[in-house]
């Protein structure tokens, strides 16, 4: 094929959204099976019909590098697309259709941050690689992977992590979680921790903002991140709702609050509710406490079946950073990518790619 010169984006920014969706299909038919298109749960509605596969971050990743497609087009943001390029097989490349997709929790950890830690760590504990092991969220850059990896460190998703939290422990006796803490919250408050025994470590303070002696008694040090989606549910917001509709049940995310999470009838990934909610019985009420287009998406799924899906937040939030993945970007990605020229191409280093994958194939092995 005859490589032109790259389009500019310009060209497609003022596109009409019919004009876009015309363009993405006619870039796919030229395409063809040389092209994946992968779709987060949380995308937005008029991306997400284009999807091959669907689904939550890994499992996105795990089924494109069974294909045999040269593309990986990853709608969804930056660390999705590093896990799908450290899992891919040599000839596929990942393509993150807008590089401003990111995500505000991922960004709350860095590796220079981390470092700082593990240091300070040290300085209280003596050797942290005979104490701690550190555990990252999915939900992190492809380097603090890398970094759990070169420490005896691991992976884990929200399903599974009750599973690595298991395996971490049996390591040694200490767990450094992050980015989310409230995800590390739940998910030891659930393994019978004590509240007191799960710090919180604010990665802008000196040692954490924490005493020599909270450190030496914690169990678990919660990174000081969340997400900025789930972060807007309360409790509040579940009493009320209760109050309006006692029969109703509710389902929510583990990135939510400790207190959310205790007051819902069912907590887990989105997969998890998805399917919980798909399985319930008909002309059943639900409170969902996770990302709006999800919500929406499934509360059209199910309403044939009688079935009422709300949001439990009363004002809008969505996965704001997963919204830059529109149809003008996705147009351009794909012609672009139809006329040979390979754009947004996520790269994860050689050697921290080996790290990282390292840590993944620790949680795959034990989950």
């Amino acid at each position: 094929m005859m490589q032109v010169a790259p389009i500019s984006f310009d060209r497609f920014n003022t596109l009409r959204d019919d004009e876009a969706q015309a363009r993405i299909r006619a870039a796919r038919a030229r395409l063809g099976d040389r092209a994946v298109l992968l779709c987060h749960h949380y995308q937005r509605a008029d991306v997400y019909q284009h999807a091959d596969l669907t689904g939550d971050s890994l499992k996105l990743s795990r089924l494109a590098s069974q294909t045999d497609a040269e593309f990986i087009v990853f709608c969804g943001v930056h660390f999705m697309a590093e896990v799908a390029d450290i899992m891919s097989q040599p000839h596929q490349k990942a393509i993150l259709p807008d590089l401003a997709a990111g995500c505000s929790m991922a960004d709350m950890a860095s590796l220079a941050k981390v470092t700082r830690c593990w240091r300070e760590l040290a300085e209280v504990l003596g050797t942290p690689d005979e104490l701690i092991t550190p555990v990252t969220y999915i939900n992190s850059a492809a380097d603090l992977k890398a970094f759990c990896g070169e420490h005896g460190g691991i992976v884990c998703t929200s399903t599974n992590a009750p599973t690595i939290l298991d395996w971490a422990f049996a390591q040694r006796p200490k767990v450094l979680f992050f980015p989310d803490q409230h995800l590390g919250r739940w998910t030891g408050y659930k393994k019978g921790i004590a509240l007191d025994e799960m710090v919180v470590w604010d990665p802008d303070l000196e040692y954490g903002g924490l005493t020599p002696e909270q450190i030496r008694n914690a169990k678990i040090l919660l990174w000081k991140g969340h997400c900025s989606v789930h972060q807007m549910f309360q409790e509040s917001h579940i009493r009320r709702w209760r109050m309006q509709h006692p029969d109703g049940l509710v389902i929510s995310h583990p990135e939510s609050s400790l207190e959310v999470c205790i007051n819902s009838d069912y907590v887990g990934s989105t997969e998890y509710i998805i399917n919980t909610i798909k399985a319930g019985a008909p002309n059943t009420r639900w409170l969902v406490g996770t990302e709006l287009n999800l919500v929406d998406r499934l509360a059209g799924e199910v309403k044939s079946e009688g079935k009422i899906v709300q949001f439990m937040a009363p004002t809008v939030c969505m996965c704001s950073t997963m919204q830059r993945i529109d149809p003008q970007h996705l147009a351009w990605t794909l012609e672009n990518l139809a006329d040979g020229n390979v754009v947004n191409h996520i790269r994860v280093p050689a050697h921290e790619a080996q790290l990282a994958k390292v840590a993944l194939d620790r949680m795959l092995s034990v989950s």
